[in-house]
């Protein structure tokens, strides 16, 4: 098992990775704050493991559960009160624990009530899909959707600790595990030119699921941002950067529907738009734009906007996201392989030559 930790002082937080992990969950779970806990999942995960997890955690306390209808139309603020409902029918007290079974949204509604809840309470993740194995469930932030904007209402609130097994990657749908793909492609980009070099070579063995190519690509990407959530928990400085795309596909998401396209999906689609950007601002070399091209393909993912989206709506869209300050629109853009800045310095033509020919 490798067992990796997030730094921030009193709030650290040890990331446990193990294929196989769920089987010794019960040994593994840190010390709780009192003697309940809820466990929030959704009908596709709770068949599967929820029976499990209940029973590792039934040695330490008191066990509820909710299970919330599954897929992103779904994380919104009316199903994130089946929750408060469940917690508060259930009586749960100011030191219940919060437990999140499941992928990016399970984890990022379940973070978001136990932020909210009786004003804080704890919480722990345990994702099932690849993209929240190598990123959501890592570092404190969760939220909901809203009919205007992709995770424009949350908090940050960090876990207690990160439960990653990643044998549970076998149920994945392979699609799911492709959008999950896009995400471990980012860190690459933003950070480390040799990961992006390994990917190339070895996509296919993790598309396989091969166990040790995909042990290797969820710890090199939660060490990534396990180190960049160290440096700037609450985004005002470098942590930014782990939005490469993500302007772009949140637009994406929201003009769609939310669902319709995958996160990891919009968020593929939207890195080659930022790669592209910064390729037309000269700041890299095309052939960069050439590999981020085909690595995704490889991946069977989108690497265009979709047709139907016009650069008006793109704009209008990106107005509203969580990185525009004092009405900026502020991108994250890459001046290297591997180097990655957020600036709102540049030429608004080649945004829209962006915007239109993607």
């Amino acid at each position: 098992m490798d067992t990796l930790t997030v730094d921030l002082g009193e709030r650290s937080y040890p990331i446990h990775i193990a294929s196989n992990l769920l089987d010794q969950l019960s040994s593994l779970i840190p010390s709780l704050s009192g003697g309940q806990v809820m466990i929030v999942s959704n009908a596709t995960i709770s068949p599967l493991y929820l029976e499990g997890i209940v029973e590792a955690f039934s040695s330490h306390a008191d066990v509820d559960t909710v299970v919330l209808p599954d897929g992103e139309k779904y994380k919104n603020l009316a199903i994130l009160d089946q929750i408060f409902t469940a917690l508060l029918g259930k009586t749960h007290s100011r030191k219940t624990t919060l437990v999140a079974l499941g992928g990016g949204v399970v984890g990022d509604m379940t973070g978001f009530a136990a932020a909210s809840y009786q004003r804080g309470v704890d919480f722990i993740q345990i994702p099932t899909t690849l993209l929240s194995q190598v990123d959501s469930s890592v570092g404190g932030k969760t939220g909901v959707n809203h009919a205007l904007g992709k995770n424009m209402i949350g908090a940050f609130h960090q876990p207690q600790a990160v439960f990653i097994d990643s044998s549970t990657l076998n149920t994945l749908p392979d699609r799911e595990l492709s959008a999950g793909f896009a995400e471990v492609v980012k860190y690459g980009l933003i950070r480390d030119p040799e990961f992006f070099v390994w990917l190339e070579q070895n996509v296919d063995a993790l598309l396989a699921r091969d166990a040790d190519t995909l042990a290797y690509a969820i710890r090199r990407s939660c060490e990534i941002k396990a180190e960049i959530v160290a440096k700037d928990e609450r985004e005002g400085g470098i942590r930014a950067i782990l939005n490469l795309g993500h302007t772009f596909g949140h637009a994406i998401e929201t003009a769609m529907g939310y669902g319709v396209w995958l996160h990891g999906e919009a968020v593929a689609a939207g890195m080659v738009m930022a790669v592209d950007m910064s390729a037309r601002l000269g700041w890299i070399d095309g052939s960069i734009v050439d590999r981020t091209v085909a690595l995704l393909q490889r991946a069977s993912l989108p690497v265009s906007r979709p047709s139907e989206m016009s650069a008006e709506q793109f704009l209008t869209l990106m107005a509203v996201d969580k990185k525009v300050i004092d009405k900026k629109l502020r991108l994250v853009l890459l001046q290297g392989l591997g180097e990655a800045i957020t600036t709102s310095d540049f030429d608004a033509d080649i945004l829209e030559q962006v915007l239109k020919s993607n």
